[in-house]
């Protein structure tokens, strides 16, 4: 790849093969005013794209991806089980014993991973105090009789995989979640892609706020029927103050897993591309069976949580669907909630990430995102 310096309305540096792409970019840029977003790519290793534009972003800055987040969790647990420390049909209590209360003994780290634990809350909801701590959101949640019979049926766990996840991650390796992917993960590549964003290293100047999100300018927002029930149960209000998950330095400064890692785009892009290509000619972190493990299609169809159709997961990660259709059948990755997008096509070589200050409305990726990354794809493949 050789990367020339852009010149429009989006600023870094692309490949030239890219040009459809940055000639799209710049189009919606100058098309509206307050876009601001970072995006990035990786073709077979090697930087392809690394830009941003806007006025709310910056080439060094950082912001919540929300939900983007849970690639961390993903590519933590395939190490896991690349290294065959981690079986997916073993069960969760195999472990972590105190699991198997509740009905929930037979329950299997696949079903947990895949959000058919039925899990998405405990009883009563979480406190974000339980929910900001390395075990006392897991305790919780181990102690819960599921929502569901396991295995029955799936529906998100926006927040709780994250508790999960980290708890298990903890039982096999002794280290919390956020200190196993520290240090076997995001310091060994530099990828400006924090699980808990450290103090004393300058990395708070450089933090840029998520904006919320509006309406279109005559669209004032539709009518809204009654909540779902599974909706008021899983993400309701909590029984303290208010946390907000992206701004409020409680949440970004211990960074949970599942919805406030800090990030730029290029440190986004990095860990997928780390994970399924490998970087600038090194050995990817797992392999291509691994990849394939992880990667594969586990449910599909209703969502029980978000009351959507059409929602697919593997372990941890996102497939593609009809709204993340960012590439081929193969691909992973996860989206956020105010817009942001991470994926990897192990077809196309491509991995894909992308951070925005103002999401477009009315939340989840980007559509703009999902349709440039299917395009470099396109363009690659």
């Amino acid at each position: 790849m050789k990367l020339s310096e852009l010149q429009g309305p989006l600023s870094g540096r692309a490949d030239a093969g890219l040009d459809e792409v940055v000639d799209r970019l710049d189009r919606l840029l100058s098309a509206d005013p307050d876009l601001s977003f970072q995006i990035a790519a990786y073709v077979d290793g090697r930087i392809a794209l690394d830009a941003y534009g806007g006025p709310h972003l910056g080439r060094d800055s950082l912001i919540v991806p929300y939900s983007t987040s849970k690639n961390i969790i993903g590519v933590s647990v395939g190490l896991l089980v690349e290294r065959g420390l981690l079986d997916l049909d073993a069960t969760v209590a195999s472990y972590w014993p105190e699991f198997a209360q509740a009905g929930k003994a037979r329950v299997t780290v696949r079903q947990l991973l895949s959000h058919q634990a039925g899990l998405p809350s405990a009883q009563p909801r979480l406190t974000w105090d339980e929910l900001l701590d390395h075990h006392k959101g897991a305790e919780r949640l181990a102690a819960t009789r599921p929502l569901w019979h396991p295995g029955s049926a799936f529906g998100y766990h926006g927040l709780t995989i994250g508790n999960l996840a980290g708890e298990l991650v903890f039982r096999i390796t002794g280290r919390t979640l956020h200190d196993f992917y520290e240090q076997e993960i995001r310091k060994p590549l530099g990828a400006a892609f924090y699980l808990g964003l450290p103090e004393g290293q300058g990395l708070e100047e450089r933090r840029v706020d998520v904006l919320p999100m509006i309406p279109p300018l005559g669209e004032p927002p539709k009518p809204q029927g009654p909540p779902h029930a599974m909706q008021r149960l899983t993400m309701g209000s909590r029984p303290e103050p208010a946390v907000h998950l992206a701004n409020d330095e409680r949440s970004w400064r211990f960074g949970h897993p599942a919805g406030s890692a800090t990030a730029d785009a290029l440190g986004i892009a990095t860990l997928l591309a780390a994970a399924v290509t490998g970087v600038e000619g090194a050995a990817p972190l797992l392999s291509p069976d691994t990849v394939a493990t992880v990667g594969q299609q586990q449910v599909r169809g209703y969502d029980e949580v978000l009351d959507q159709h059409d929602r697919a997961h593997a372990i941890v990660f996102q497939k593609p669907s009809k709204q993340l259709a960012w590439g081929g059948p193969r691909s992973i990755g996860h989206d956020g909630a105010c817009g942001a997008v991470g994926c990897v096509d192990p077809d196309t070589g491509v991995a894909f990430a992308y951070t925005v200050a103002r999401g477009p409305w009315p939340g989840g990726a980007d559509p703009r995102a999902v349709e440039v990354a299917r395009a470099i794809g396109d363009l690659v493949g």
